[in-house]
């Protein structure tokens, strides 16, 4: 049986990442914020690779005999200079497999005990949840779980949060004020909102919240609140930036990001954007905060570099690499958010488990089921 259950959990991975892949219709670099269907900065540049099927031929290309041996499901773009430091000021060597999120988990799986792989860095909590979930990650120490909160850490202290993401909406403030939002994301179904939406089904920061909405509020309030945003007829997009250039050039009034997409693209312009993002006043499941993780493997043949690389990541020094630079929210070590991003203790949060999150399979059912996949 429980073969069967994690044959079943790999398929769902290896969907969700040739899912991700497909969004990628077209591409440009993350410098080129203008063009709708640019590469997420959590996507690779060749978004159609699969996991290499024989685990054995995937550990000699990756695995050295000697280096720390990371799976980055975050880009190179975001998590590189963060490894750097970390290498020049260990002496560790490090070696990075980058590729999607569900991608290097659902490649963890395949390879089993075989796999090369001593951290697993994951851009959402489902992932982290469903590998846990297979035994496949170790507990961590405590003092470095308890650097965080426990709300953003394994309950079984099996994975721990690096950095927060935001859920947010962002808006068209030529075309909309504050006071034209709504006060919950489930408003959204509205008709008023007919054809001024925009989304991204296949980006895996909408489908965490999608899981989110079935954790927190029920399969059928999940189910309602897609159908009603369906009906609504919303722009299709392949990933966060994409709606965010959308928003900005007015192409749609609003749409469903992560916080952050809208303050880089306003650090690239250079001056003020006519676009904001949008809070909501009480405790939304709209205002969700998933974080970026890592955890350690079951096989990790490096288990004190691995601890070490961890320890780092929630270090002050890397903290503020993420607050300053990426436009995350650092999670450990006191560090402030960036001048220009809204303190998580100025959001009304909801109250969510983030374990919750690893049924990845549920979510690509129902959206799957919808026609919204």
């Amino acid at each position: 049986m429980r073969y069967i259950i994690r044959t079943a959990l790999l398929l769902t991975l290896m969907l969700l990442a040739v899912a991700c892949g497909q969004s990628q219709n077209a591409s440009t670099s993350d410098d080129s914020p203008t063009v709708a269907a640019e590469a997420d900065p959590e996507a690779q540049p060749d978004p159609e690779a699969q996991p290499d099927p024989e685990a054995e031929g995937a550990s000699d290309e990756i695995m050295g005999e000697g280096g720390l041996v990371i799976y980055s499901g975050r880009s190179e773009t975001l998590v590189g200079p963060v490894i750097e430091m970390f290498e020049e000021e260990s002496g560790i060597d490090v070696q990075v497999r980058y590729g999607e999120t569900a991608e290097m988990a659902a490649t963890i799986l395949e390879e089993g005990q075989n796999s090369p792989a001593d951290i697993y860095y994951g851009q959402d909590a489902g992932a982290l949840g469903a590998l846990a979930n297979e035994g496949r990650l170790t507990v961590l120490p405590t003092d470095l779980l308890e650097s965080v909160e426990a709300r953003f850490r394994s309950q079984e202290g099996e994975w721990v949060g690096v950095t927060g993401r935001a859920r947010v909406v962002v808006y068209n403030t030529e075309a909309l004020s504050e006071a034209d939002m709504p006060a919950s994301i489930l408003d959204f179904t509205d008709p008023r909102w007919a054809g001024k939406l925009g989304w991204a089904p296949t980006n895996g920061s909408f489908q965490a919240f999608v899981t989110a909405l079935r954790a927190s509020l029920g399969e059928e309030a999940a189910r309602e609140w897609l159908e009603g945003i369906q009906a609504n007829q919303p722009k299709v997009y392949s990933n966060n930036s994409a709606i965010v250039d959308a928003v900005v050039s007015g192409e749609i009034e609003a749409g469903f990001v992560n916080h952050y997409y809208l303050l880089r693209l306003l650090k690239e312009s250079g001056g003020e954007l006519p676009a904001a993002n949008y809070y909501f006043p009480t405790a939304d499941i709209g205002n969700l905060i998933n974080v970026a993780g890592v955890g350690i493997l079951d096989t990790a043949r490096h288990q004190e570099a691995a601890e070490q690389f961890v320890r780092f990541l929630l270090s002050e020094e890397a903290q503020r690499y993420f607050a300053n630079e990426t436009d995350e929210y650092p999670l450990a070590a006191a560090v402030p958010t960036a001048s220009d991003v809204v303190p998580l203790a100025d959001i009304p949060t909801p109250e969510i488990d983030l374990n919750k999150l690893q049924d990845l399979d549920g979510t690509l059912e129902l959206l799957l089921e919808l026609g919204i996949l």
